[in-house]
């Protein structure tokens, strides 16, 4: 299985004949890569629930600002969109089944600590803290990213 985080040319961390998922859908939500067409919903969960992450990420992230804009949303999602397009994250919007509602976000990257393959960062909206939804997405991402995903060994950040 693989075993290595990153490969040395290009900051690519997953096998070269991997297939990264794209669209997973399930009873209460849908995941699926972000785009610059996701940021009018990414920048409303985020502001909505702004004092929750920054309590979550803390200033050692500095995301999200307490200042935070649309402009530096629309770059921040652009971002994220090509760091996937170039196999080097990969970040994904939860949103609702009929995709009218951001619910929260999946980061899935290279770990930057020995011993395990990737890093996996998710948040829902400040709306859906403590829910069932949380909860069910909580399972579905360890699950998923241990099944569908080549990693051995996966780190979560906050959640362990």
């Amino acid at each position: 299985m693989f075993k290595s985080p990153r490969k040395a040319a290009g900051g690519a961390f997953l096998p070269e004949d991997f297939v990264v998922p794209t669209l997973v859908a399930g009873p209460d939500f849908q995941i699926r890569p972000i785009t610059v067409h996701d940021v009018v919903k990414d920048y409303g969960a985020v502001i909505g629930s702004l004092d929750r992450l920054a309590g979550r990420f803390g200033p050692e992230w500095g995301w999200p600002d307490s200042e935070f804009t649309f402009e530096q949303a629309l770059i921040d999602v652009a971002w994220l969109q090509k760091q996937g397009q170039l196999r080097r994250s990969f970040s994904y919007v939860v949103i609702t089944p009929d995709g009218e509602r951001q619910l929260g976000r999946i980061h899935v990257a290279p770990s930057d600590k020995a011993g395990a393959d990737a890093v996996v960062v998710f948040w829902v909206r400040a709306d859906e803290e403590n829910s069932v939804l949380e909860k069910e997405l909580e399972t579905f991402v360890r699950q998923w990213v241990t099944t569908a995903w080549p990693f051995d060994t996966v780190r979560f950040p906050g959640r362990e």
